[in-house]
């Protein structure tokens, strides 16, 4: 995974969907990612609160397409050319939803940064 430098600029950053998650598109037209609760707290979580030991999150609409966008060799400017042209002014403020996004995924191992 390439490391984040403060003077790097976001933008050049290139993300690749982390290949340990399942992911798959609903019948609803939605990209659904698996995430599998690992850990000891995962653990007792599963059997004291019934939680489930895989957890489905559901994309929206811009979610979905940004996610079938990242192929590891679009940057995140390229992926907002792609949202506005896909979205138009609905994706607005599509810089800042967009970064915000991508570092979601990011924080939560969706994804990481290819090295360019």
């Amino acid at each position: 995974m390439a490391k984040q430098k403060k003077d790097d600029n976001f933008l050049d950053y290139i993300p690749v969907k982390n290949p340990e998650y399942e992911w798959k598109m609903k019948d609803n037209g939605r990209a659904e990612v698996a995430v599998i609760n690992k850990g000891a707290f995962n653990k007792i979580a599963q059997v004291v609160f019934k939680r489930p030991r895989i957890s489905y999150i559901e994309l929206d609409e811009y979610g979905t397409f940004l996610w079938e966008m990242i192929d590891g060799k679009r940057d995140v400017l390229a992926l907002s050319e792609k949202m506005k042209e896909r979205f138009g002014k609905k994706a607005e403020p599509l810089l800042e939803r967009l970064v915000k996004f991508i570092k979601i995924m990011q924080s939560n191992k969706f994804i990481t940064y290819q090295p360019r």
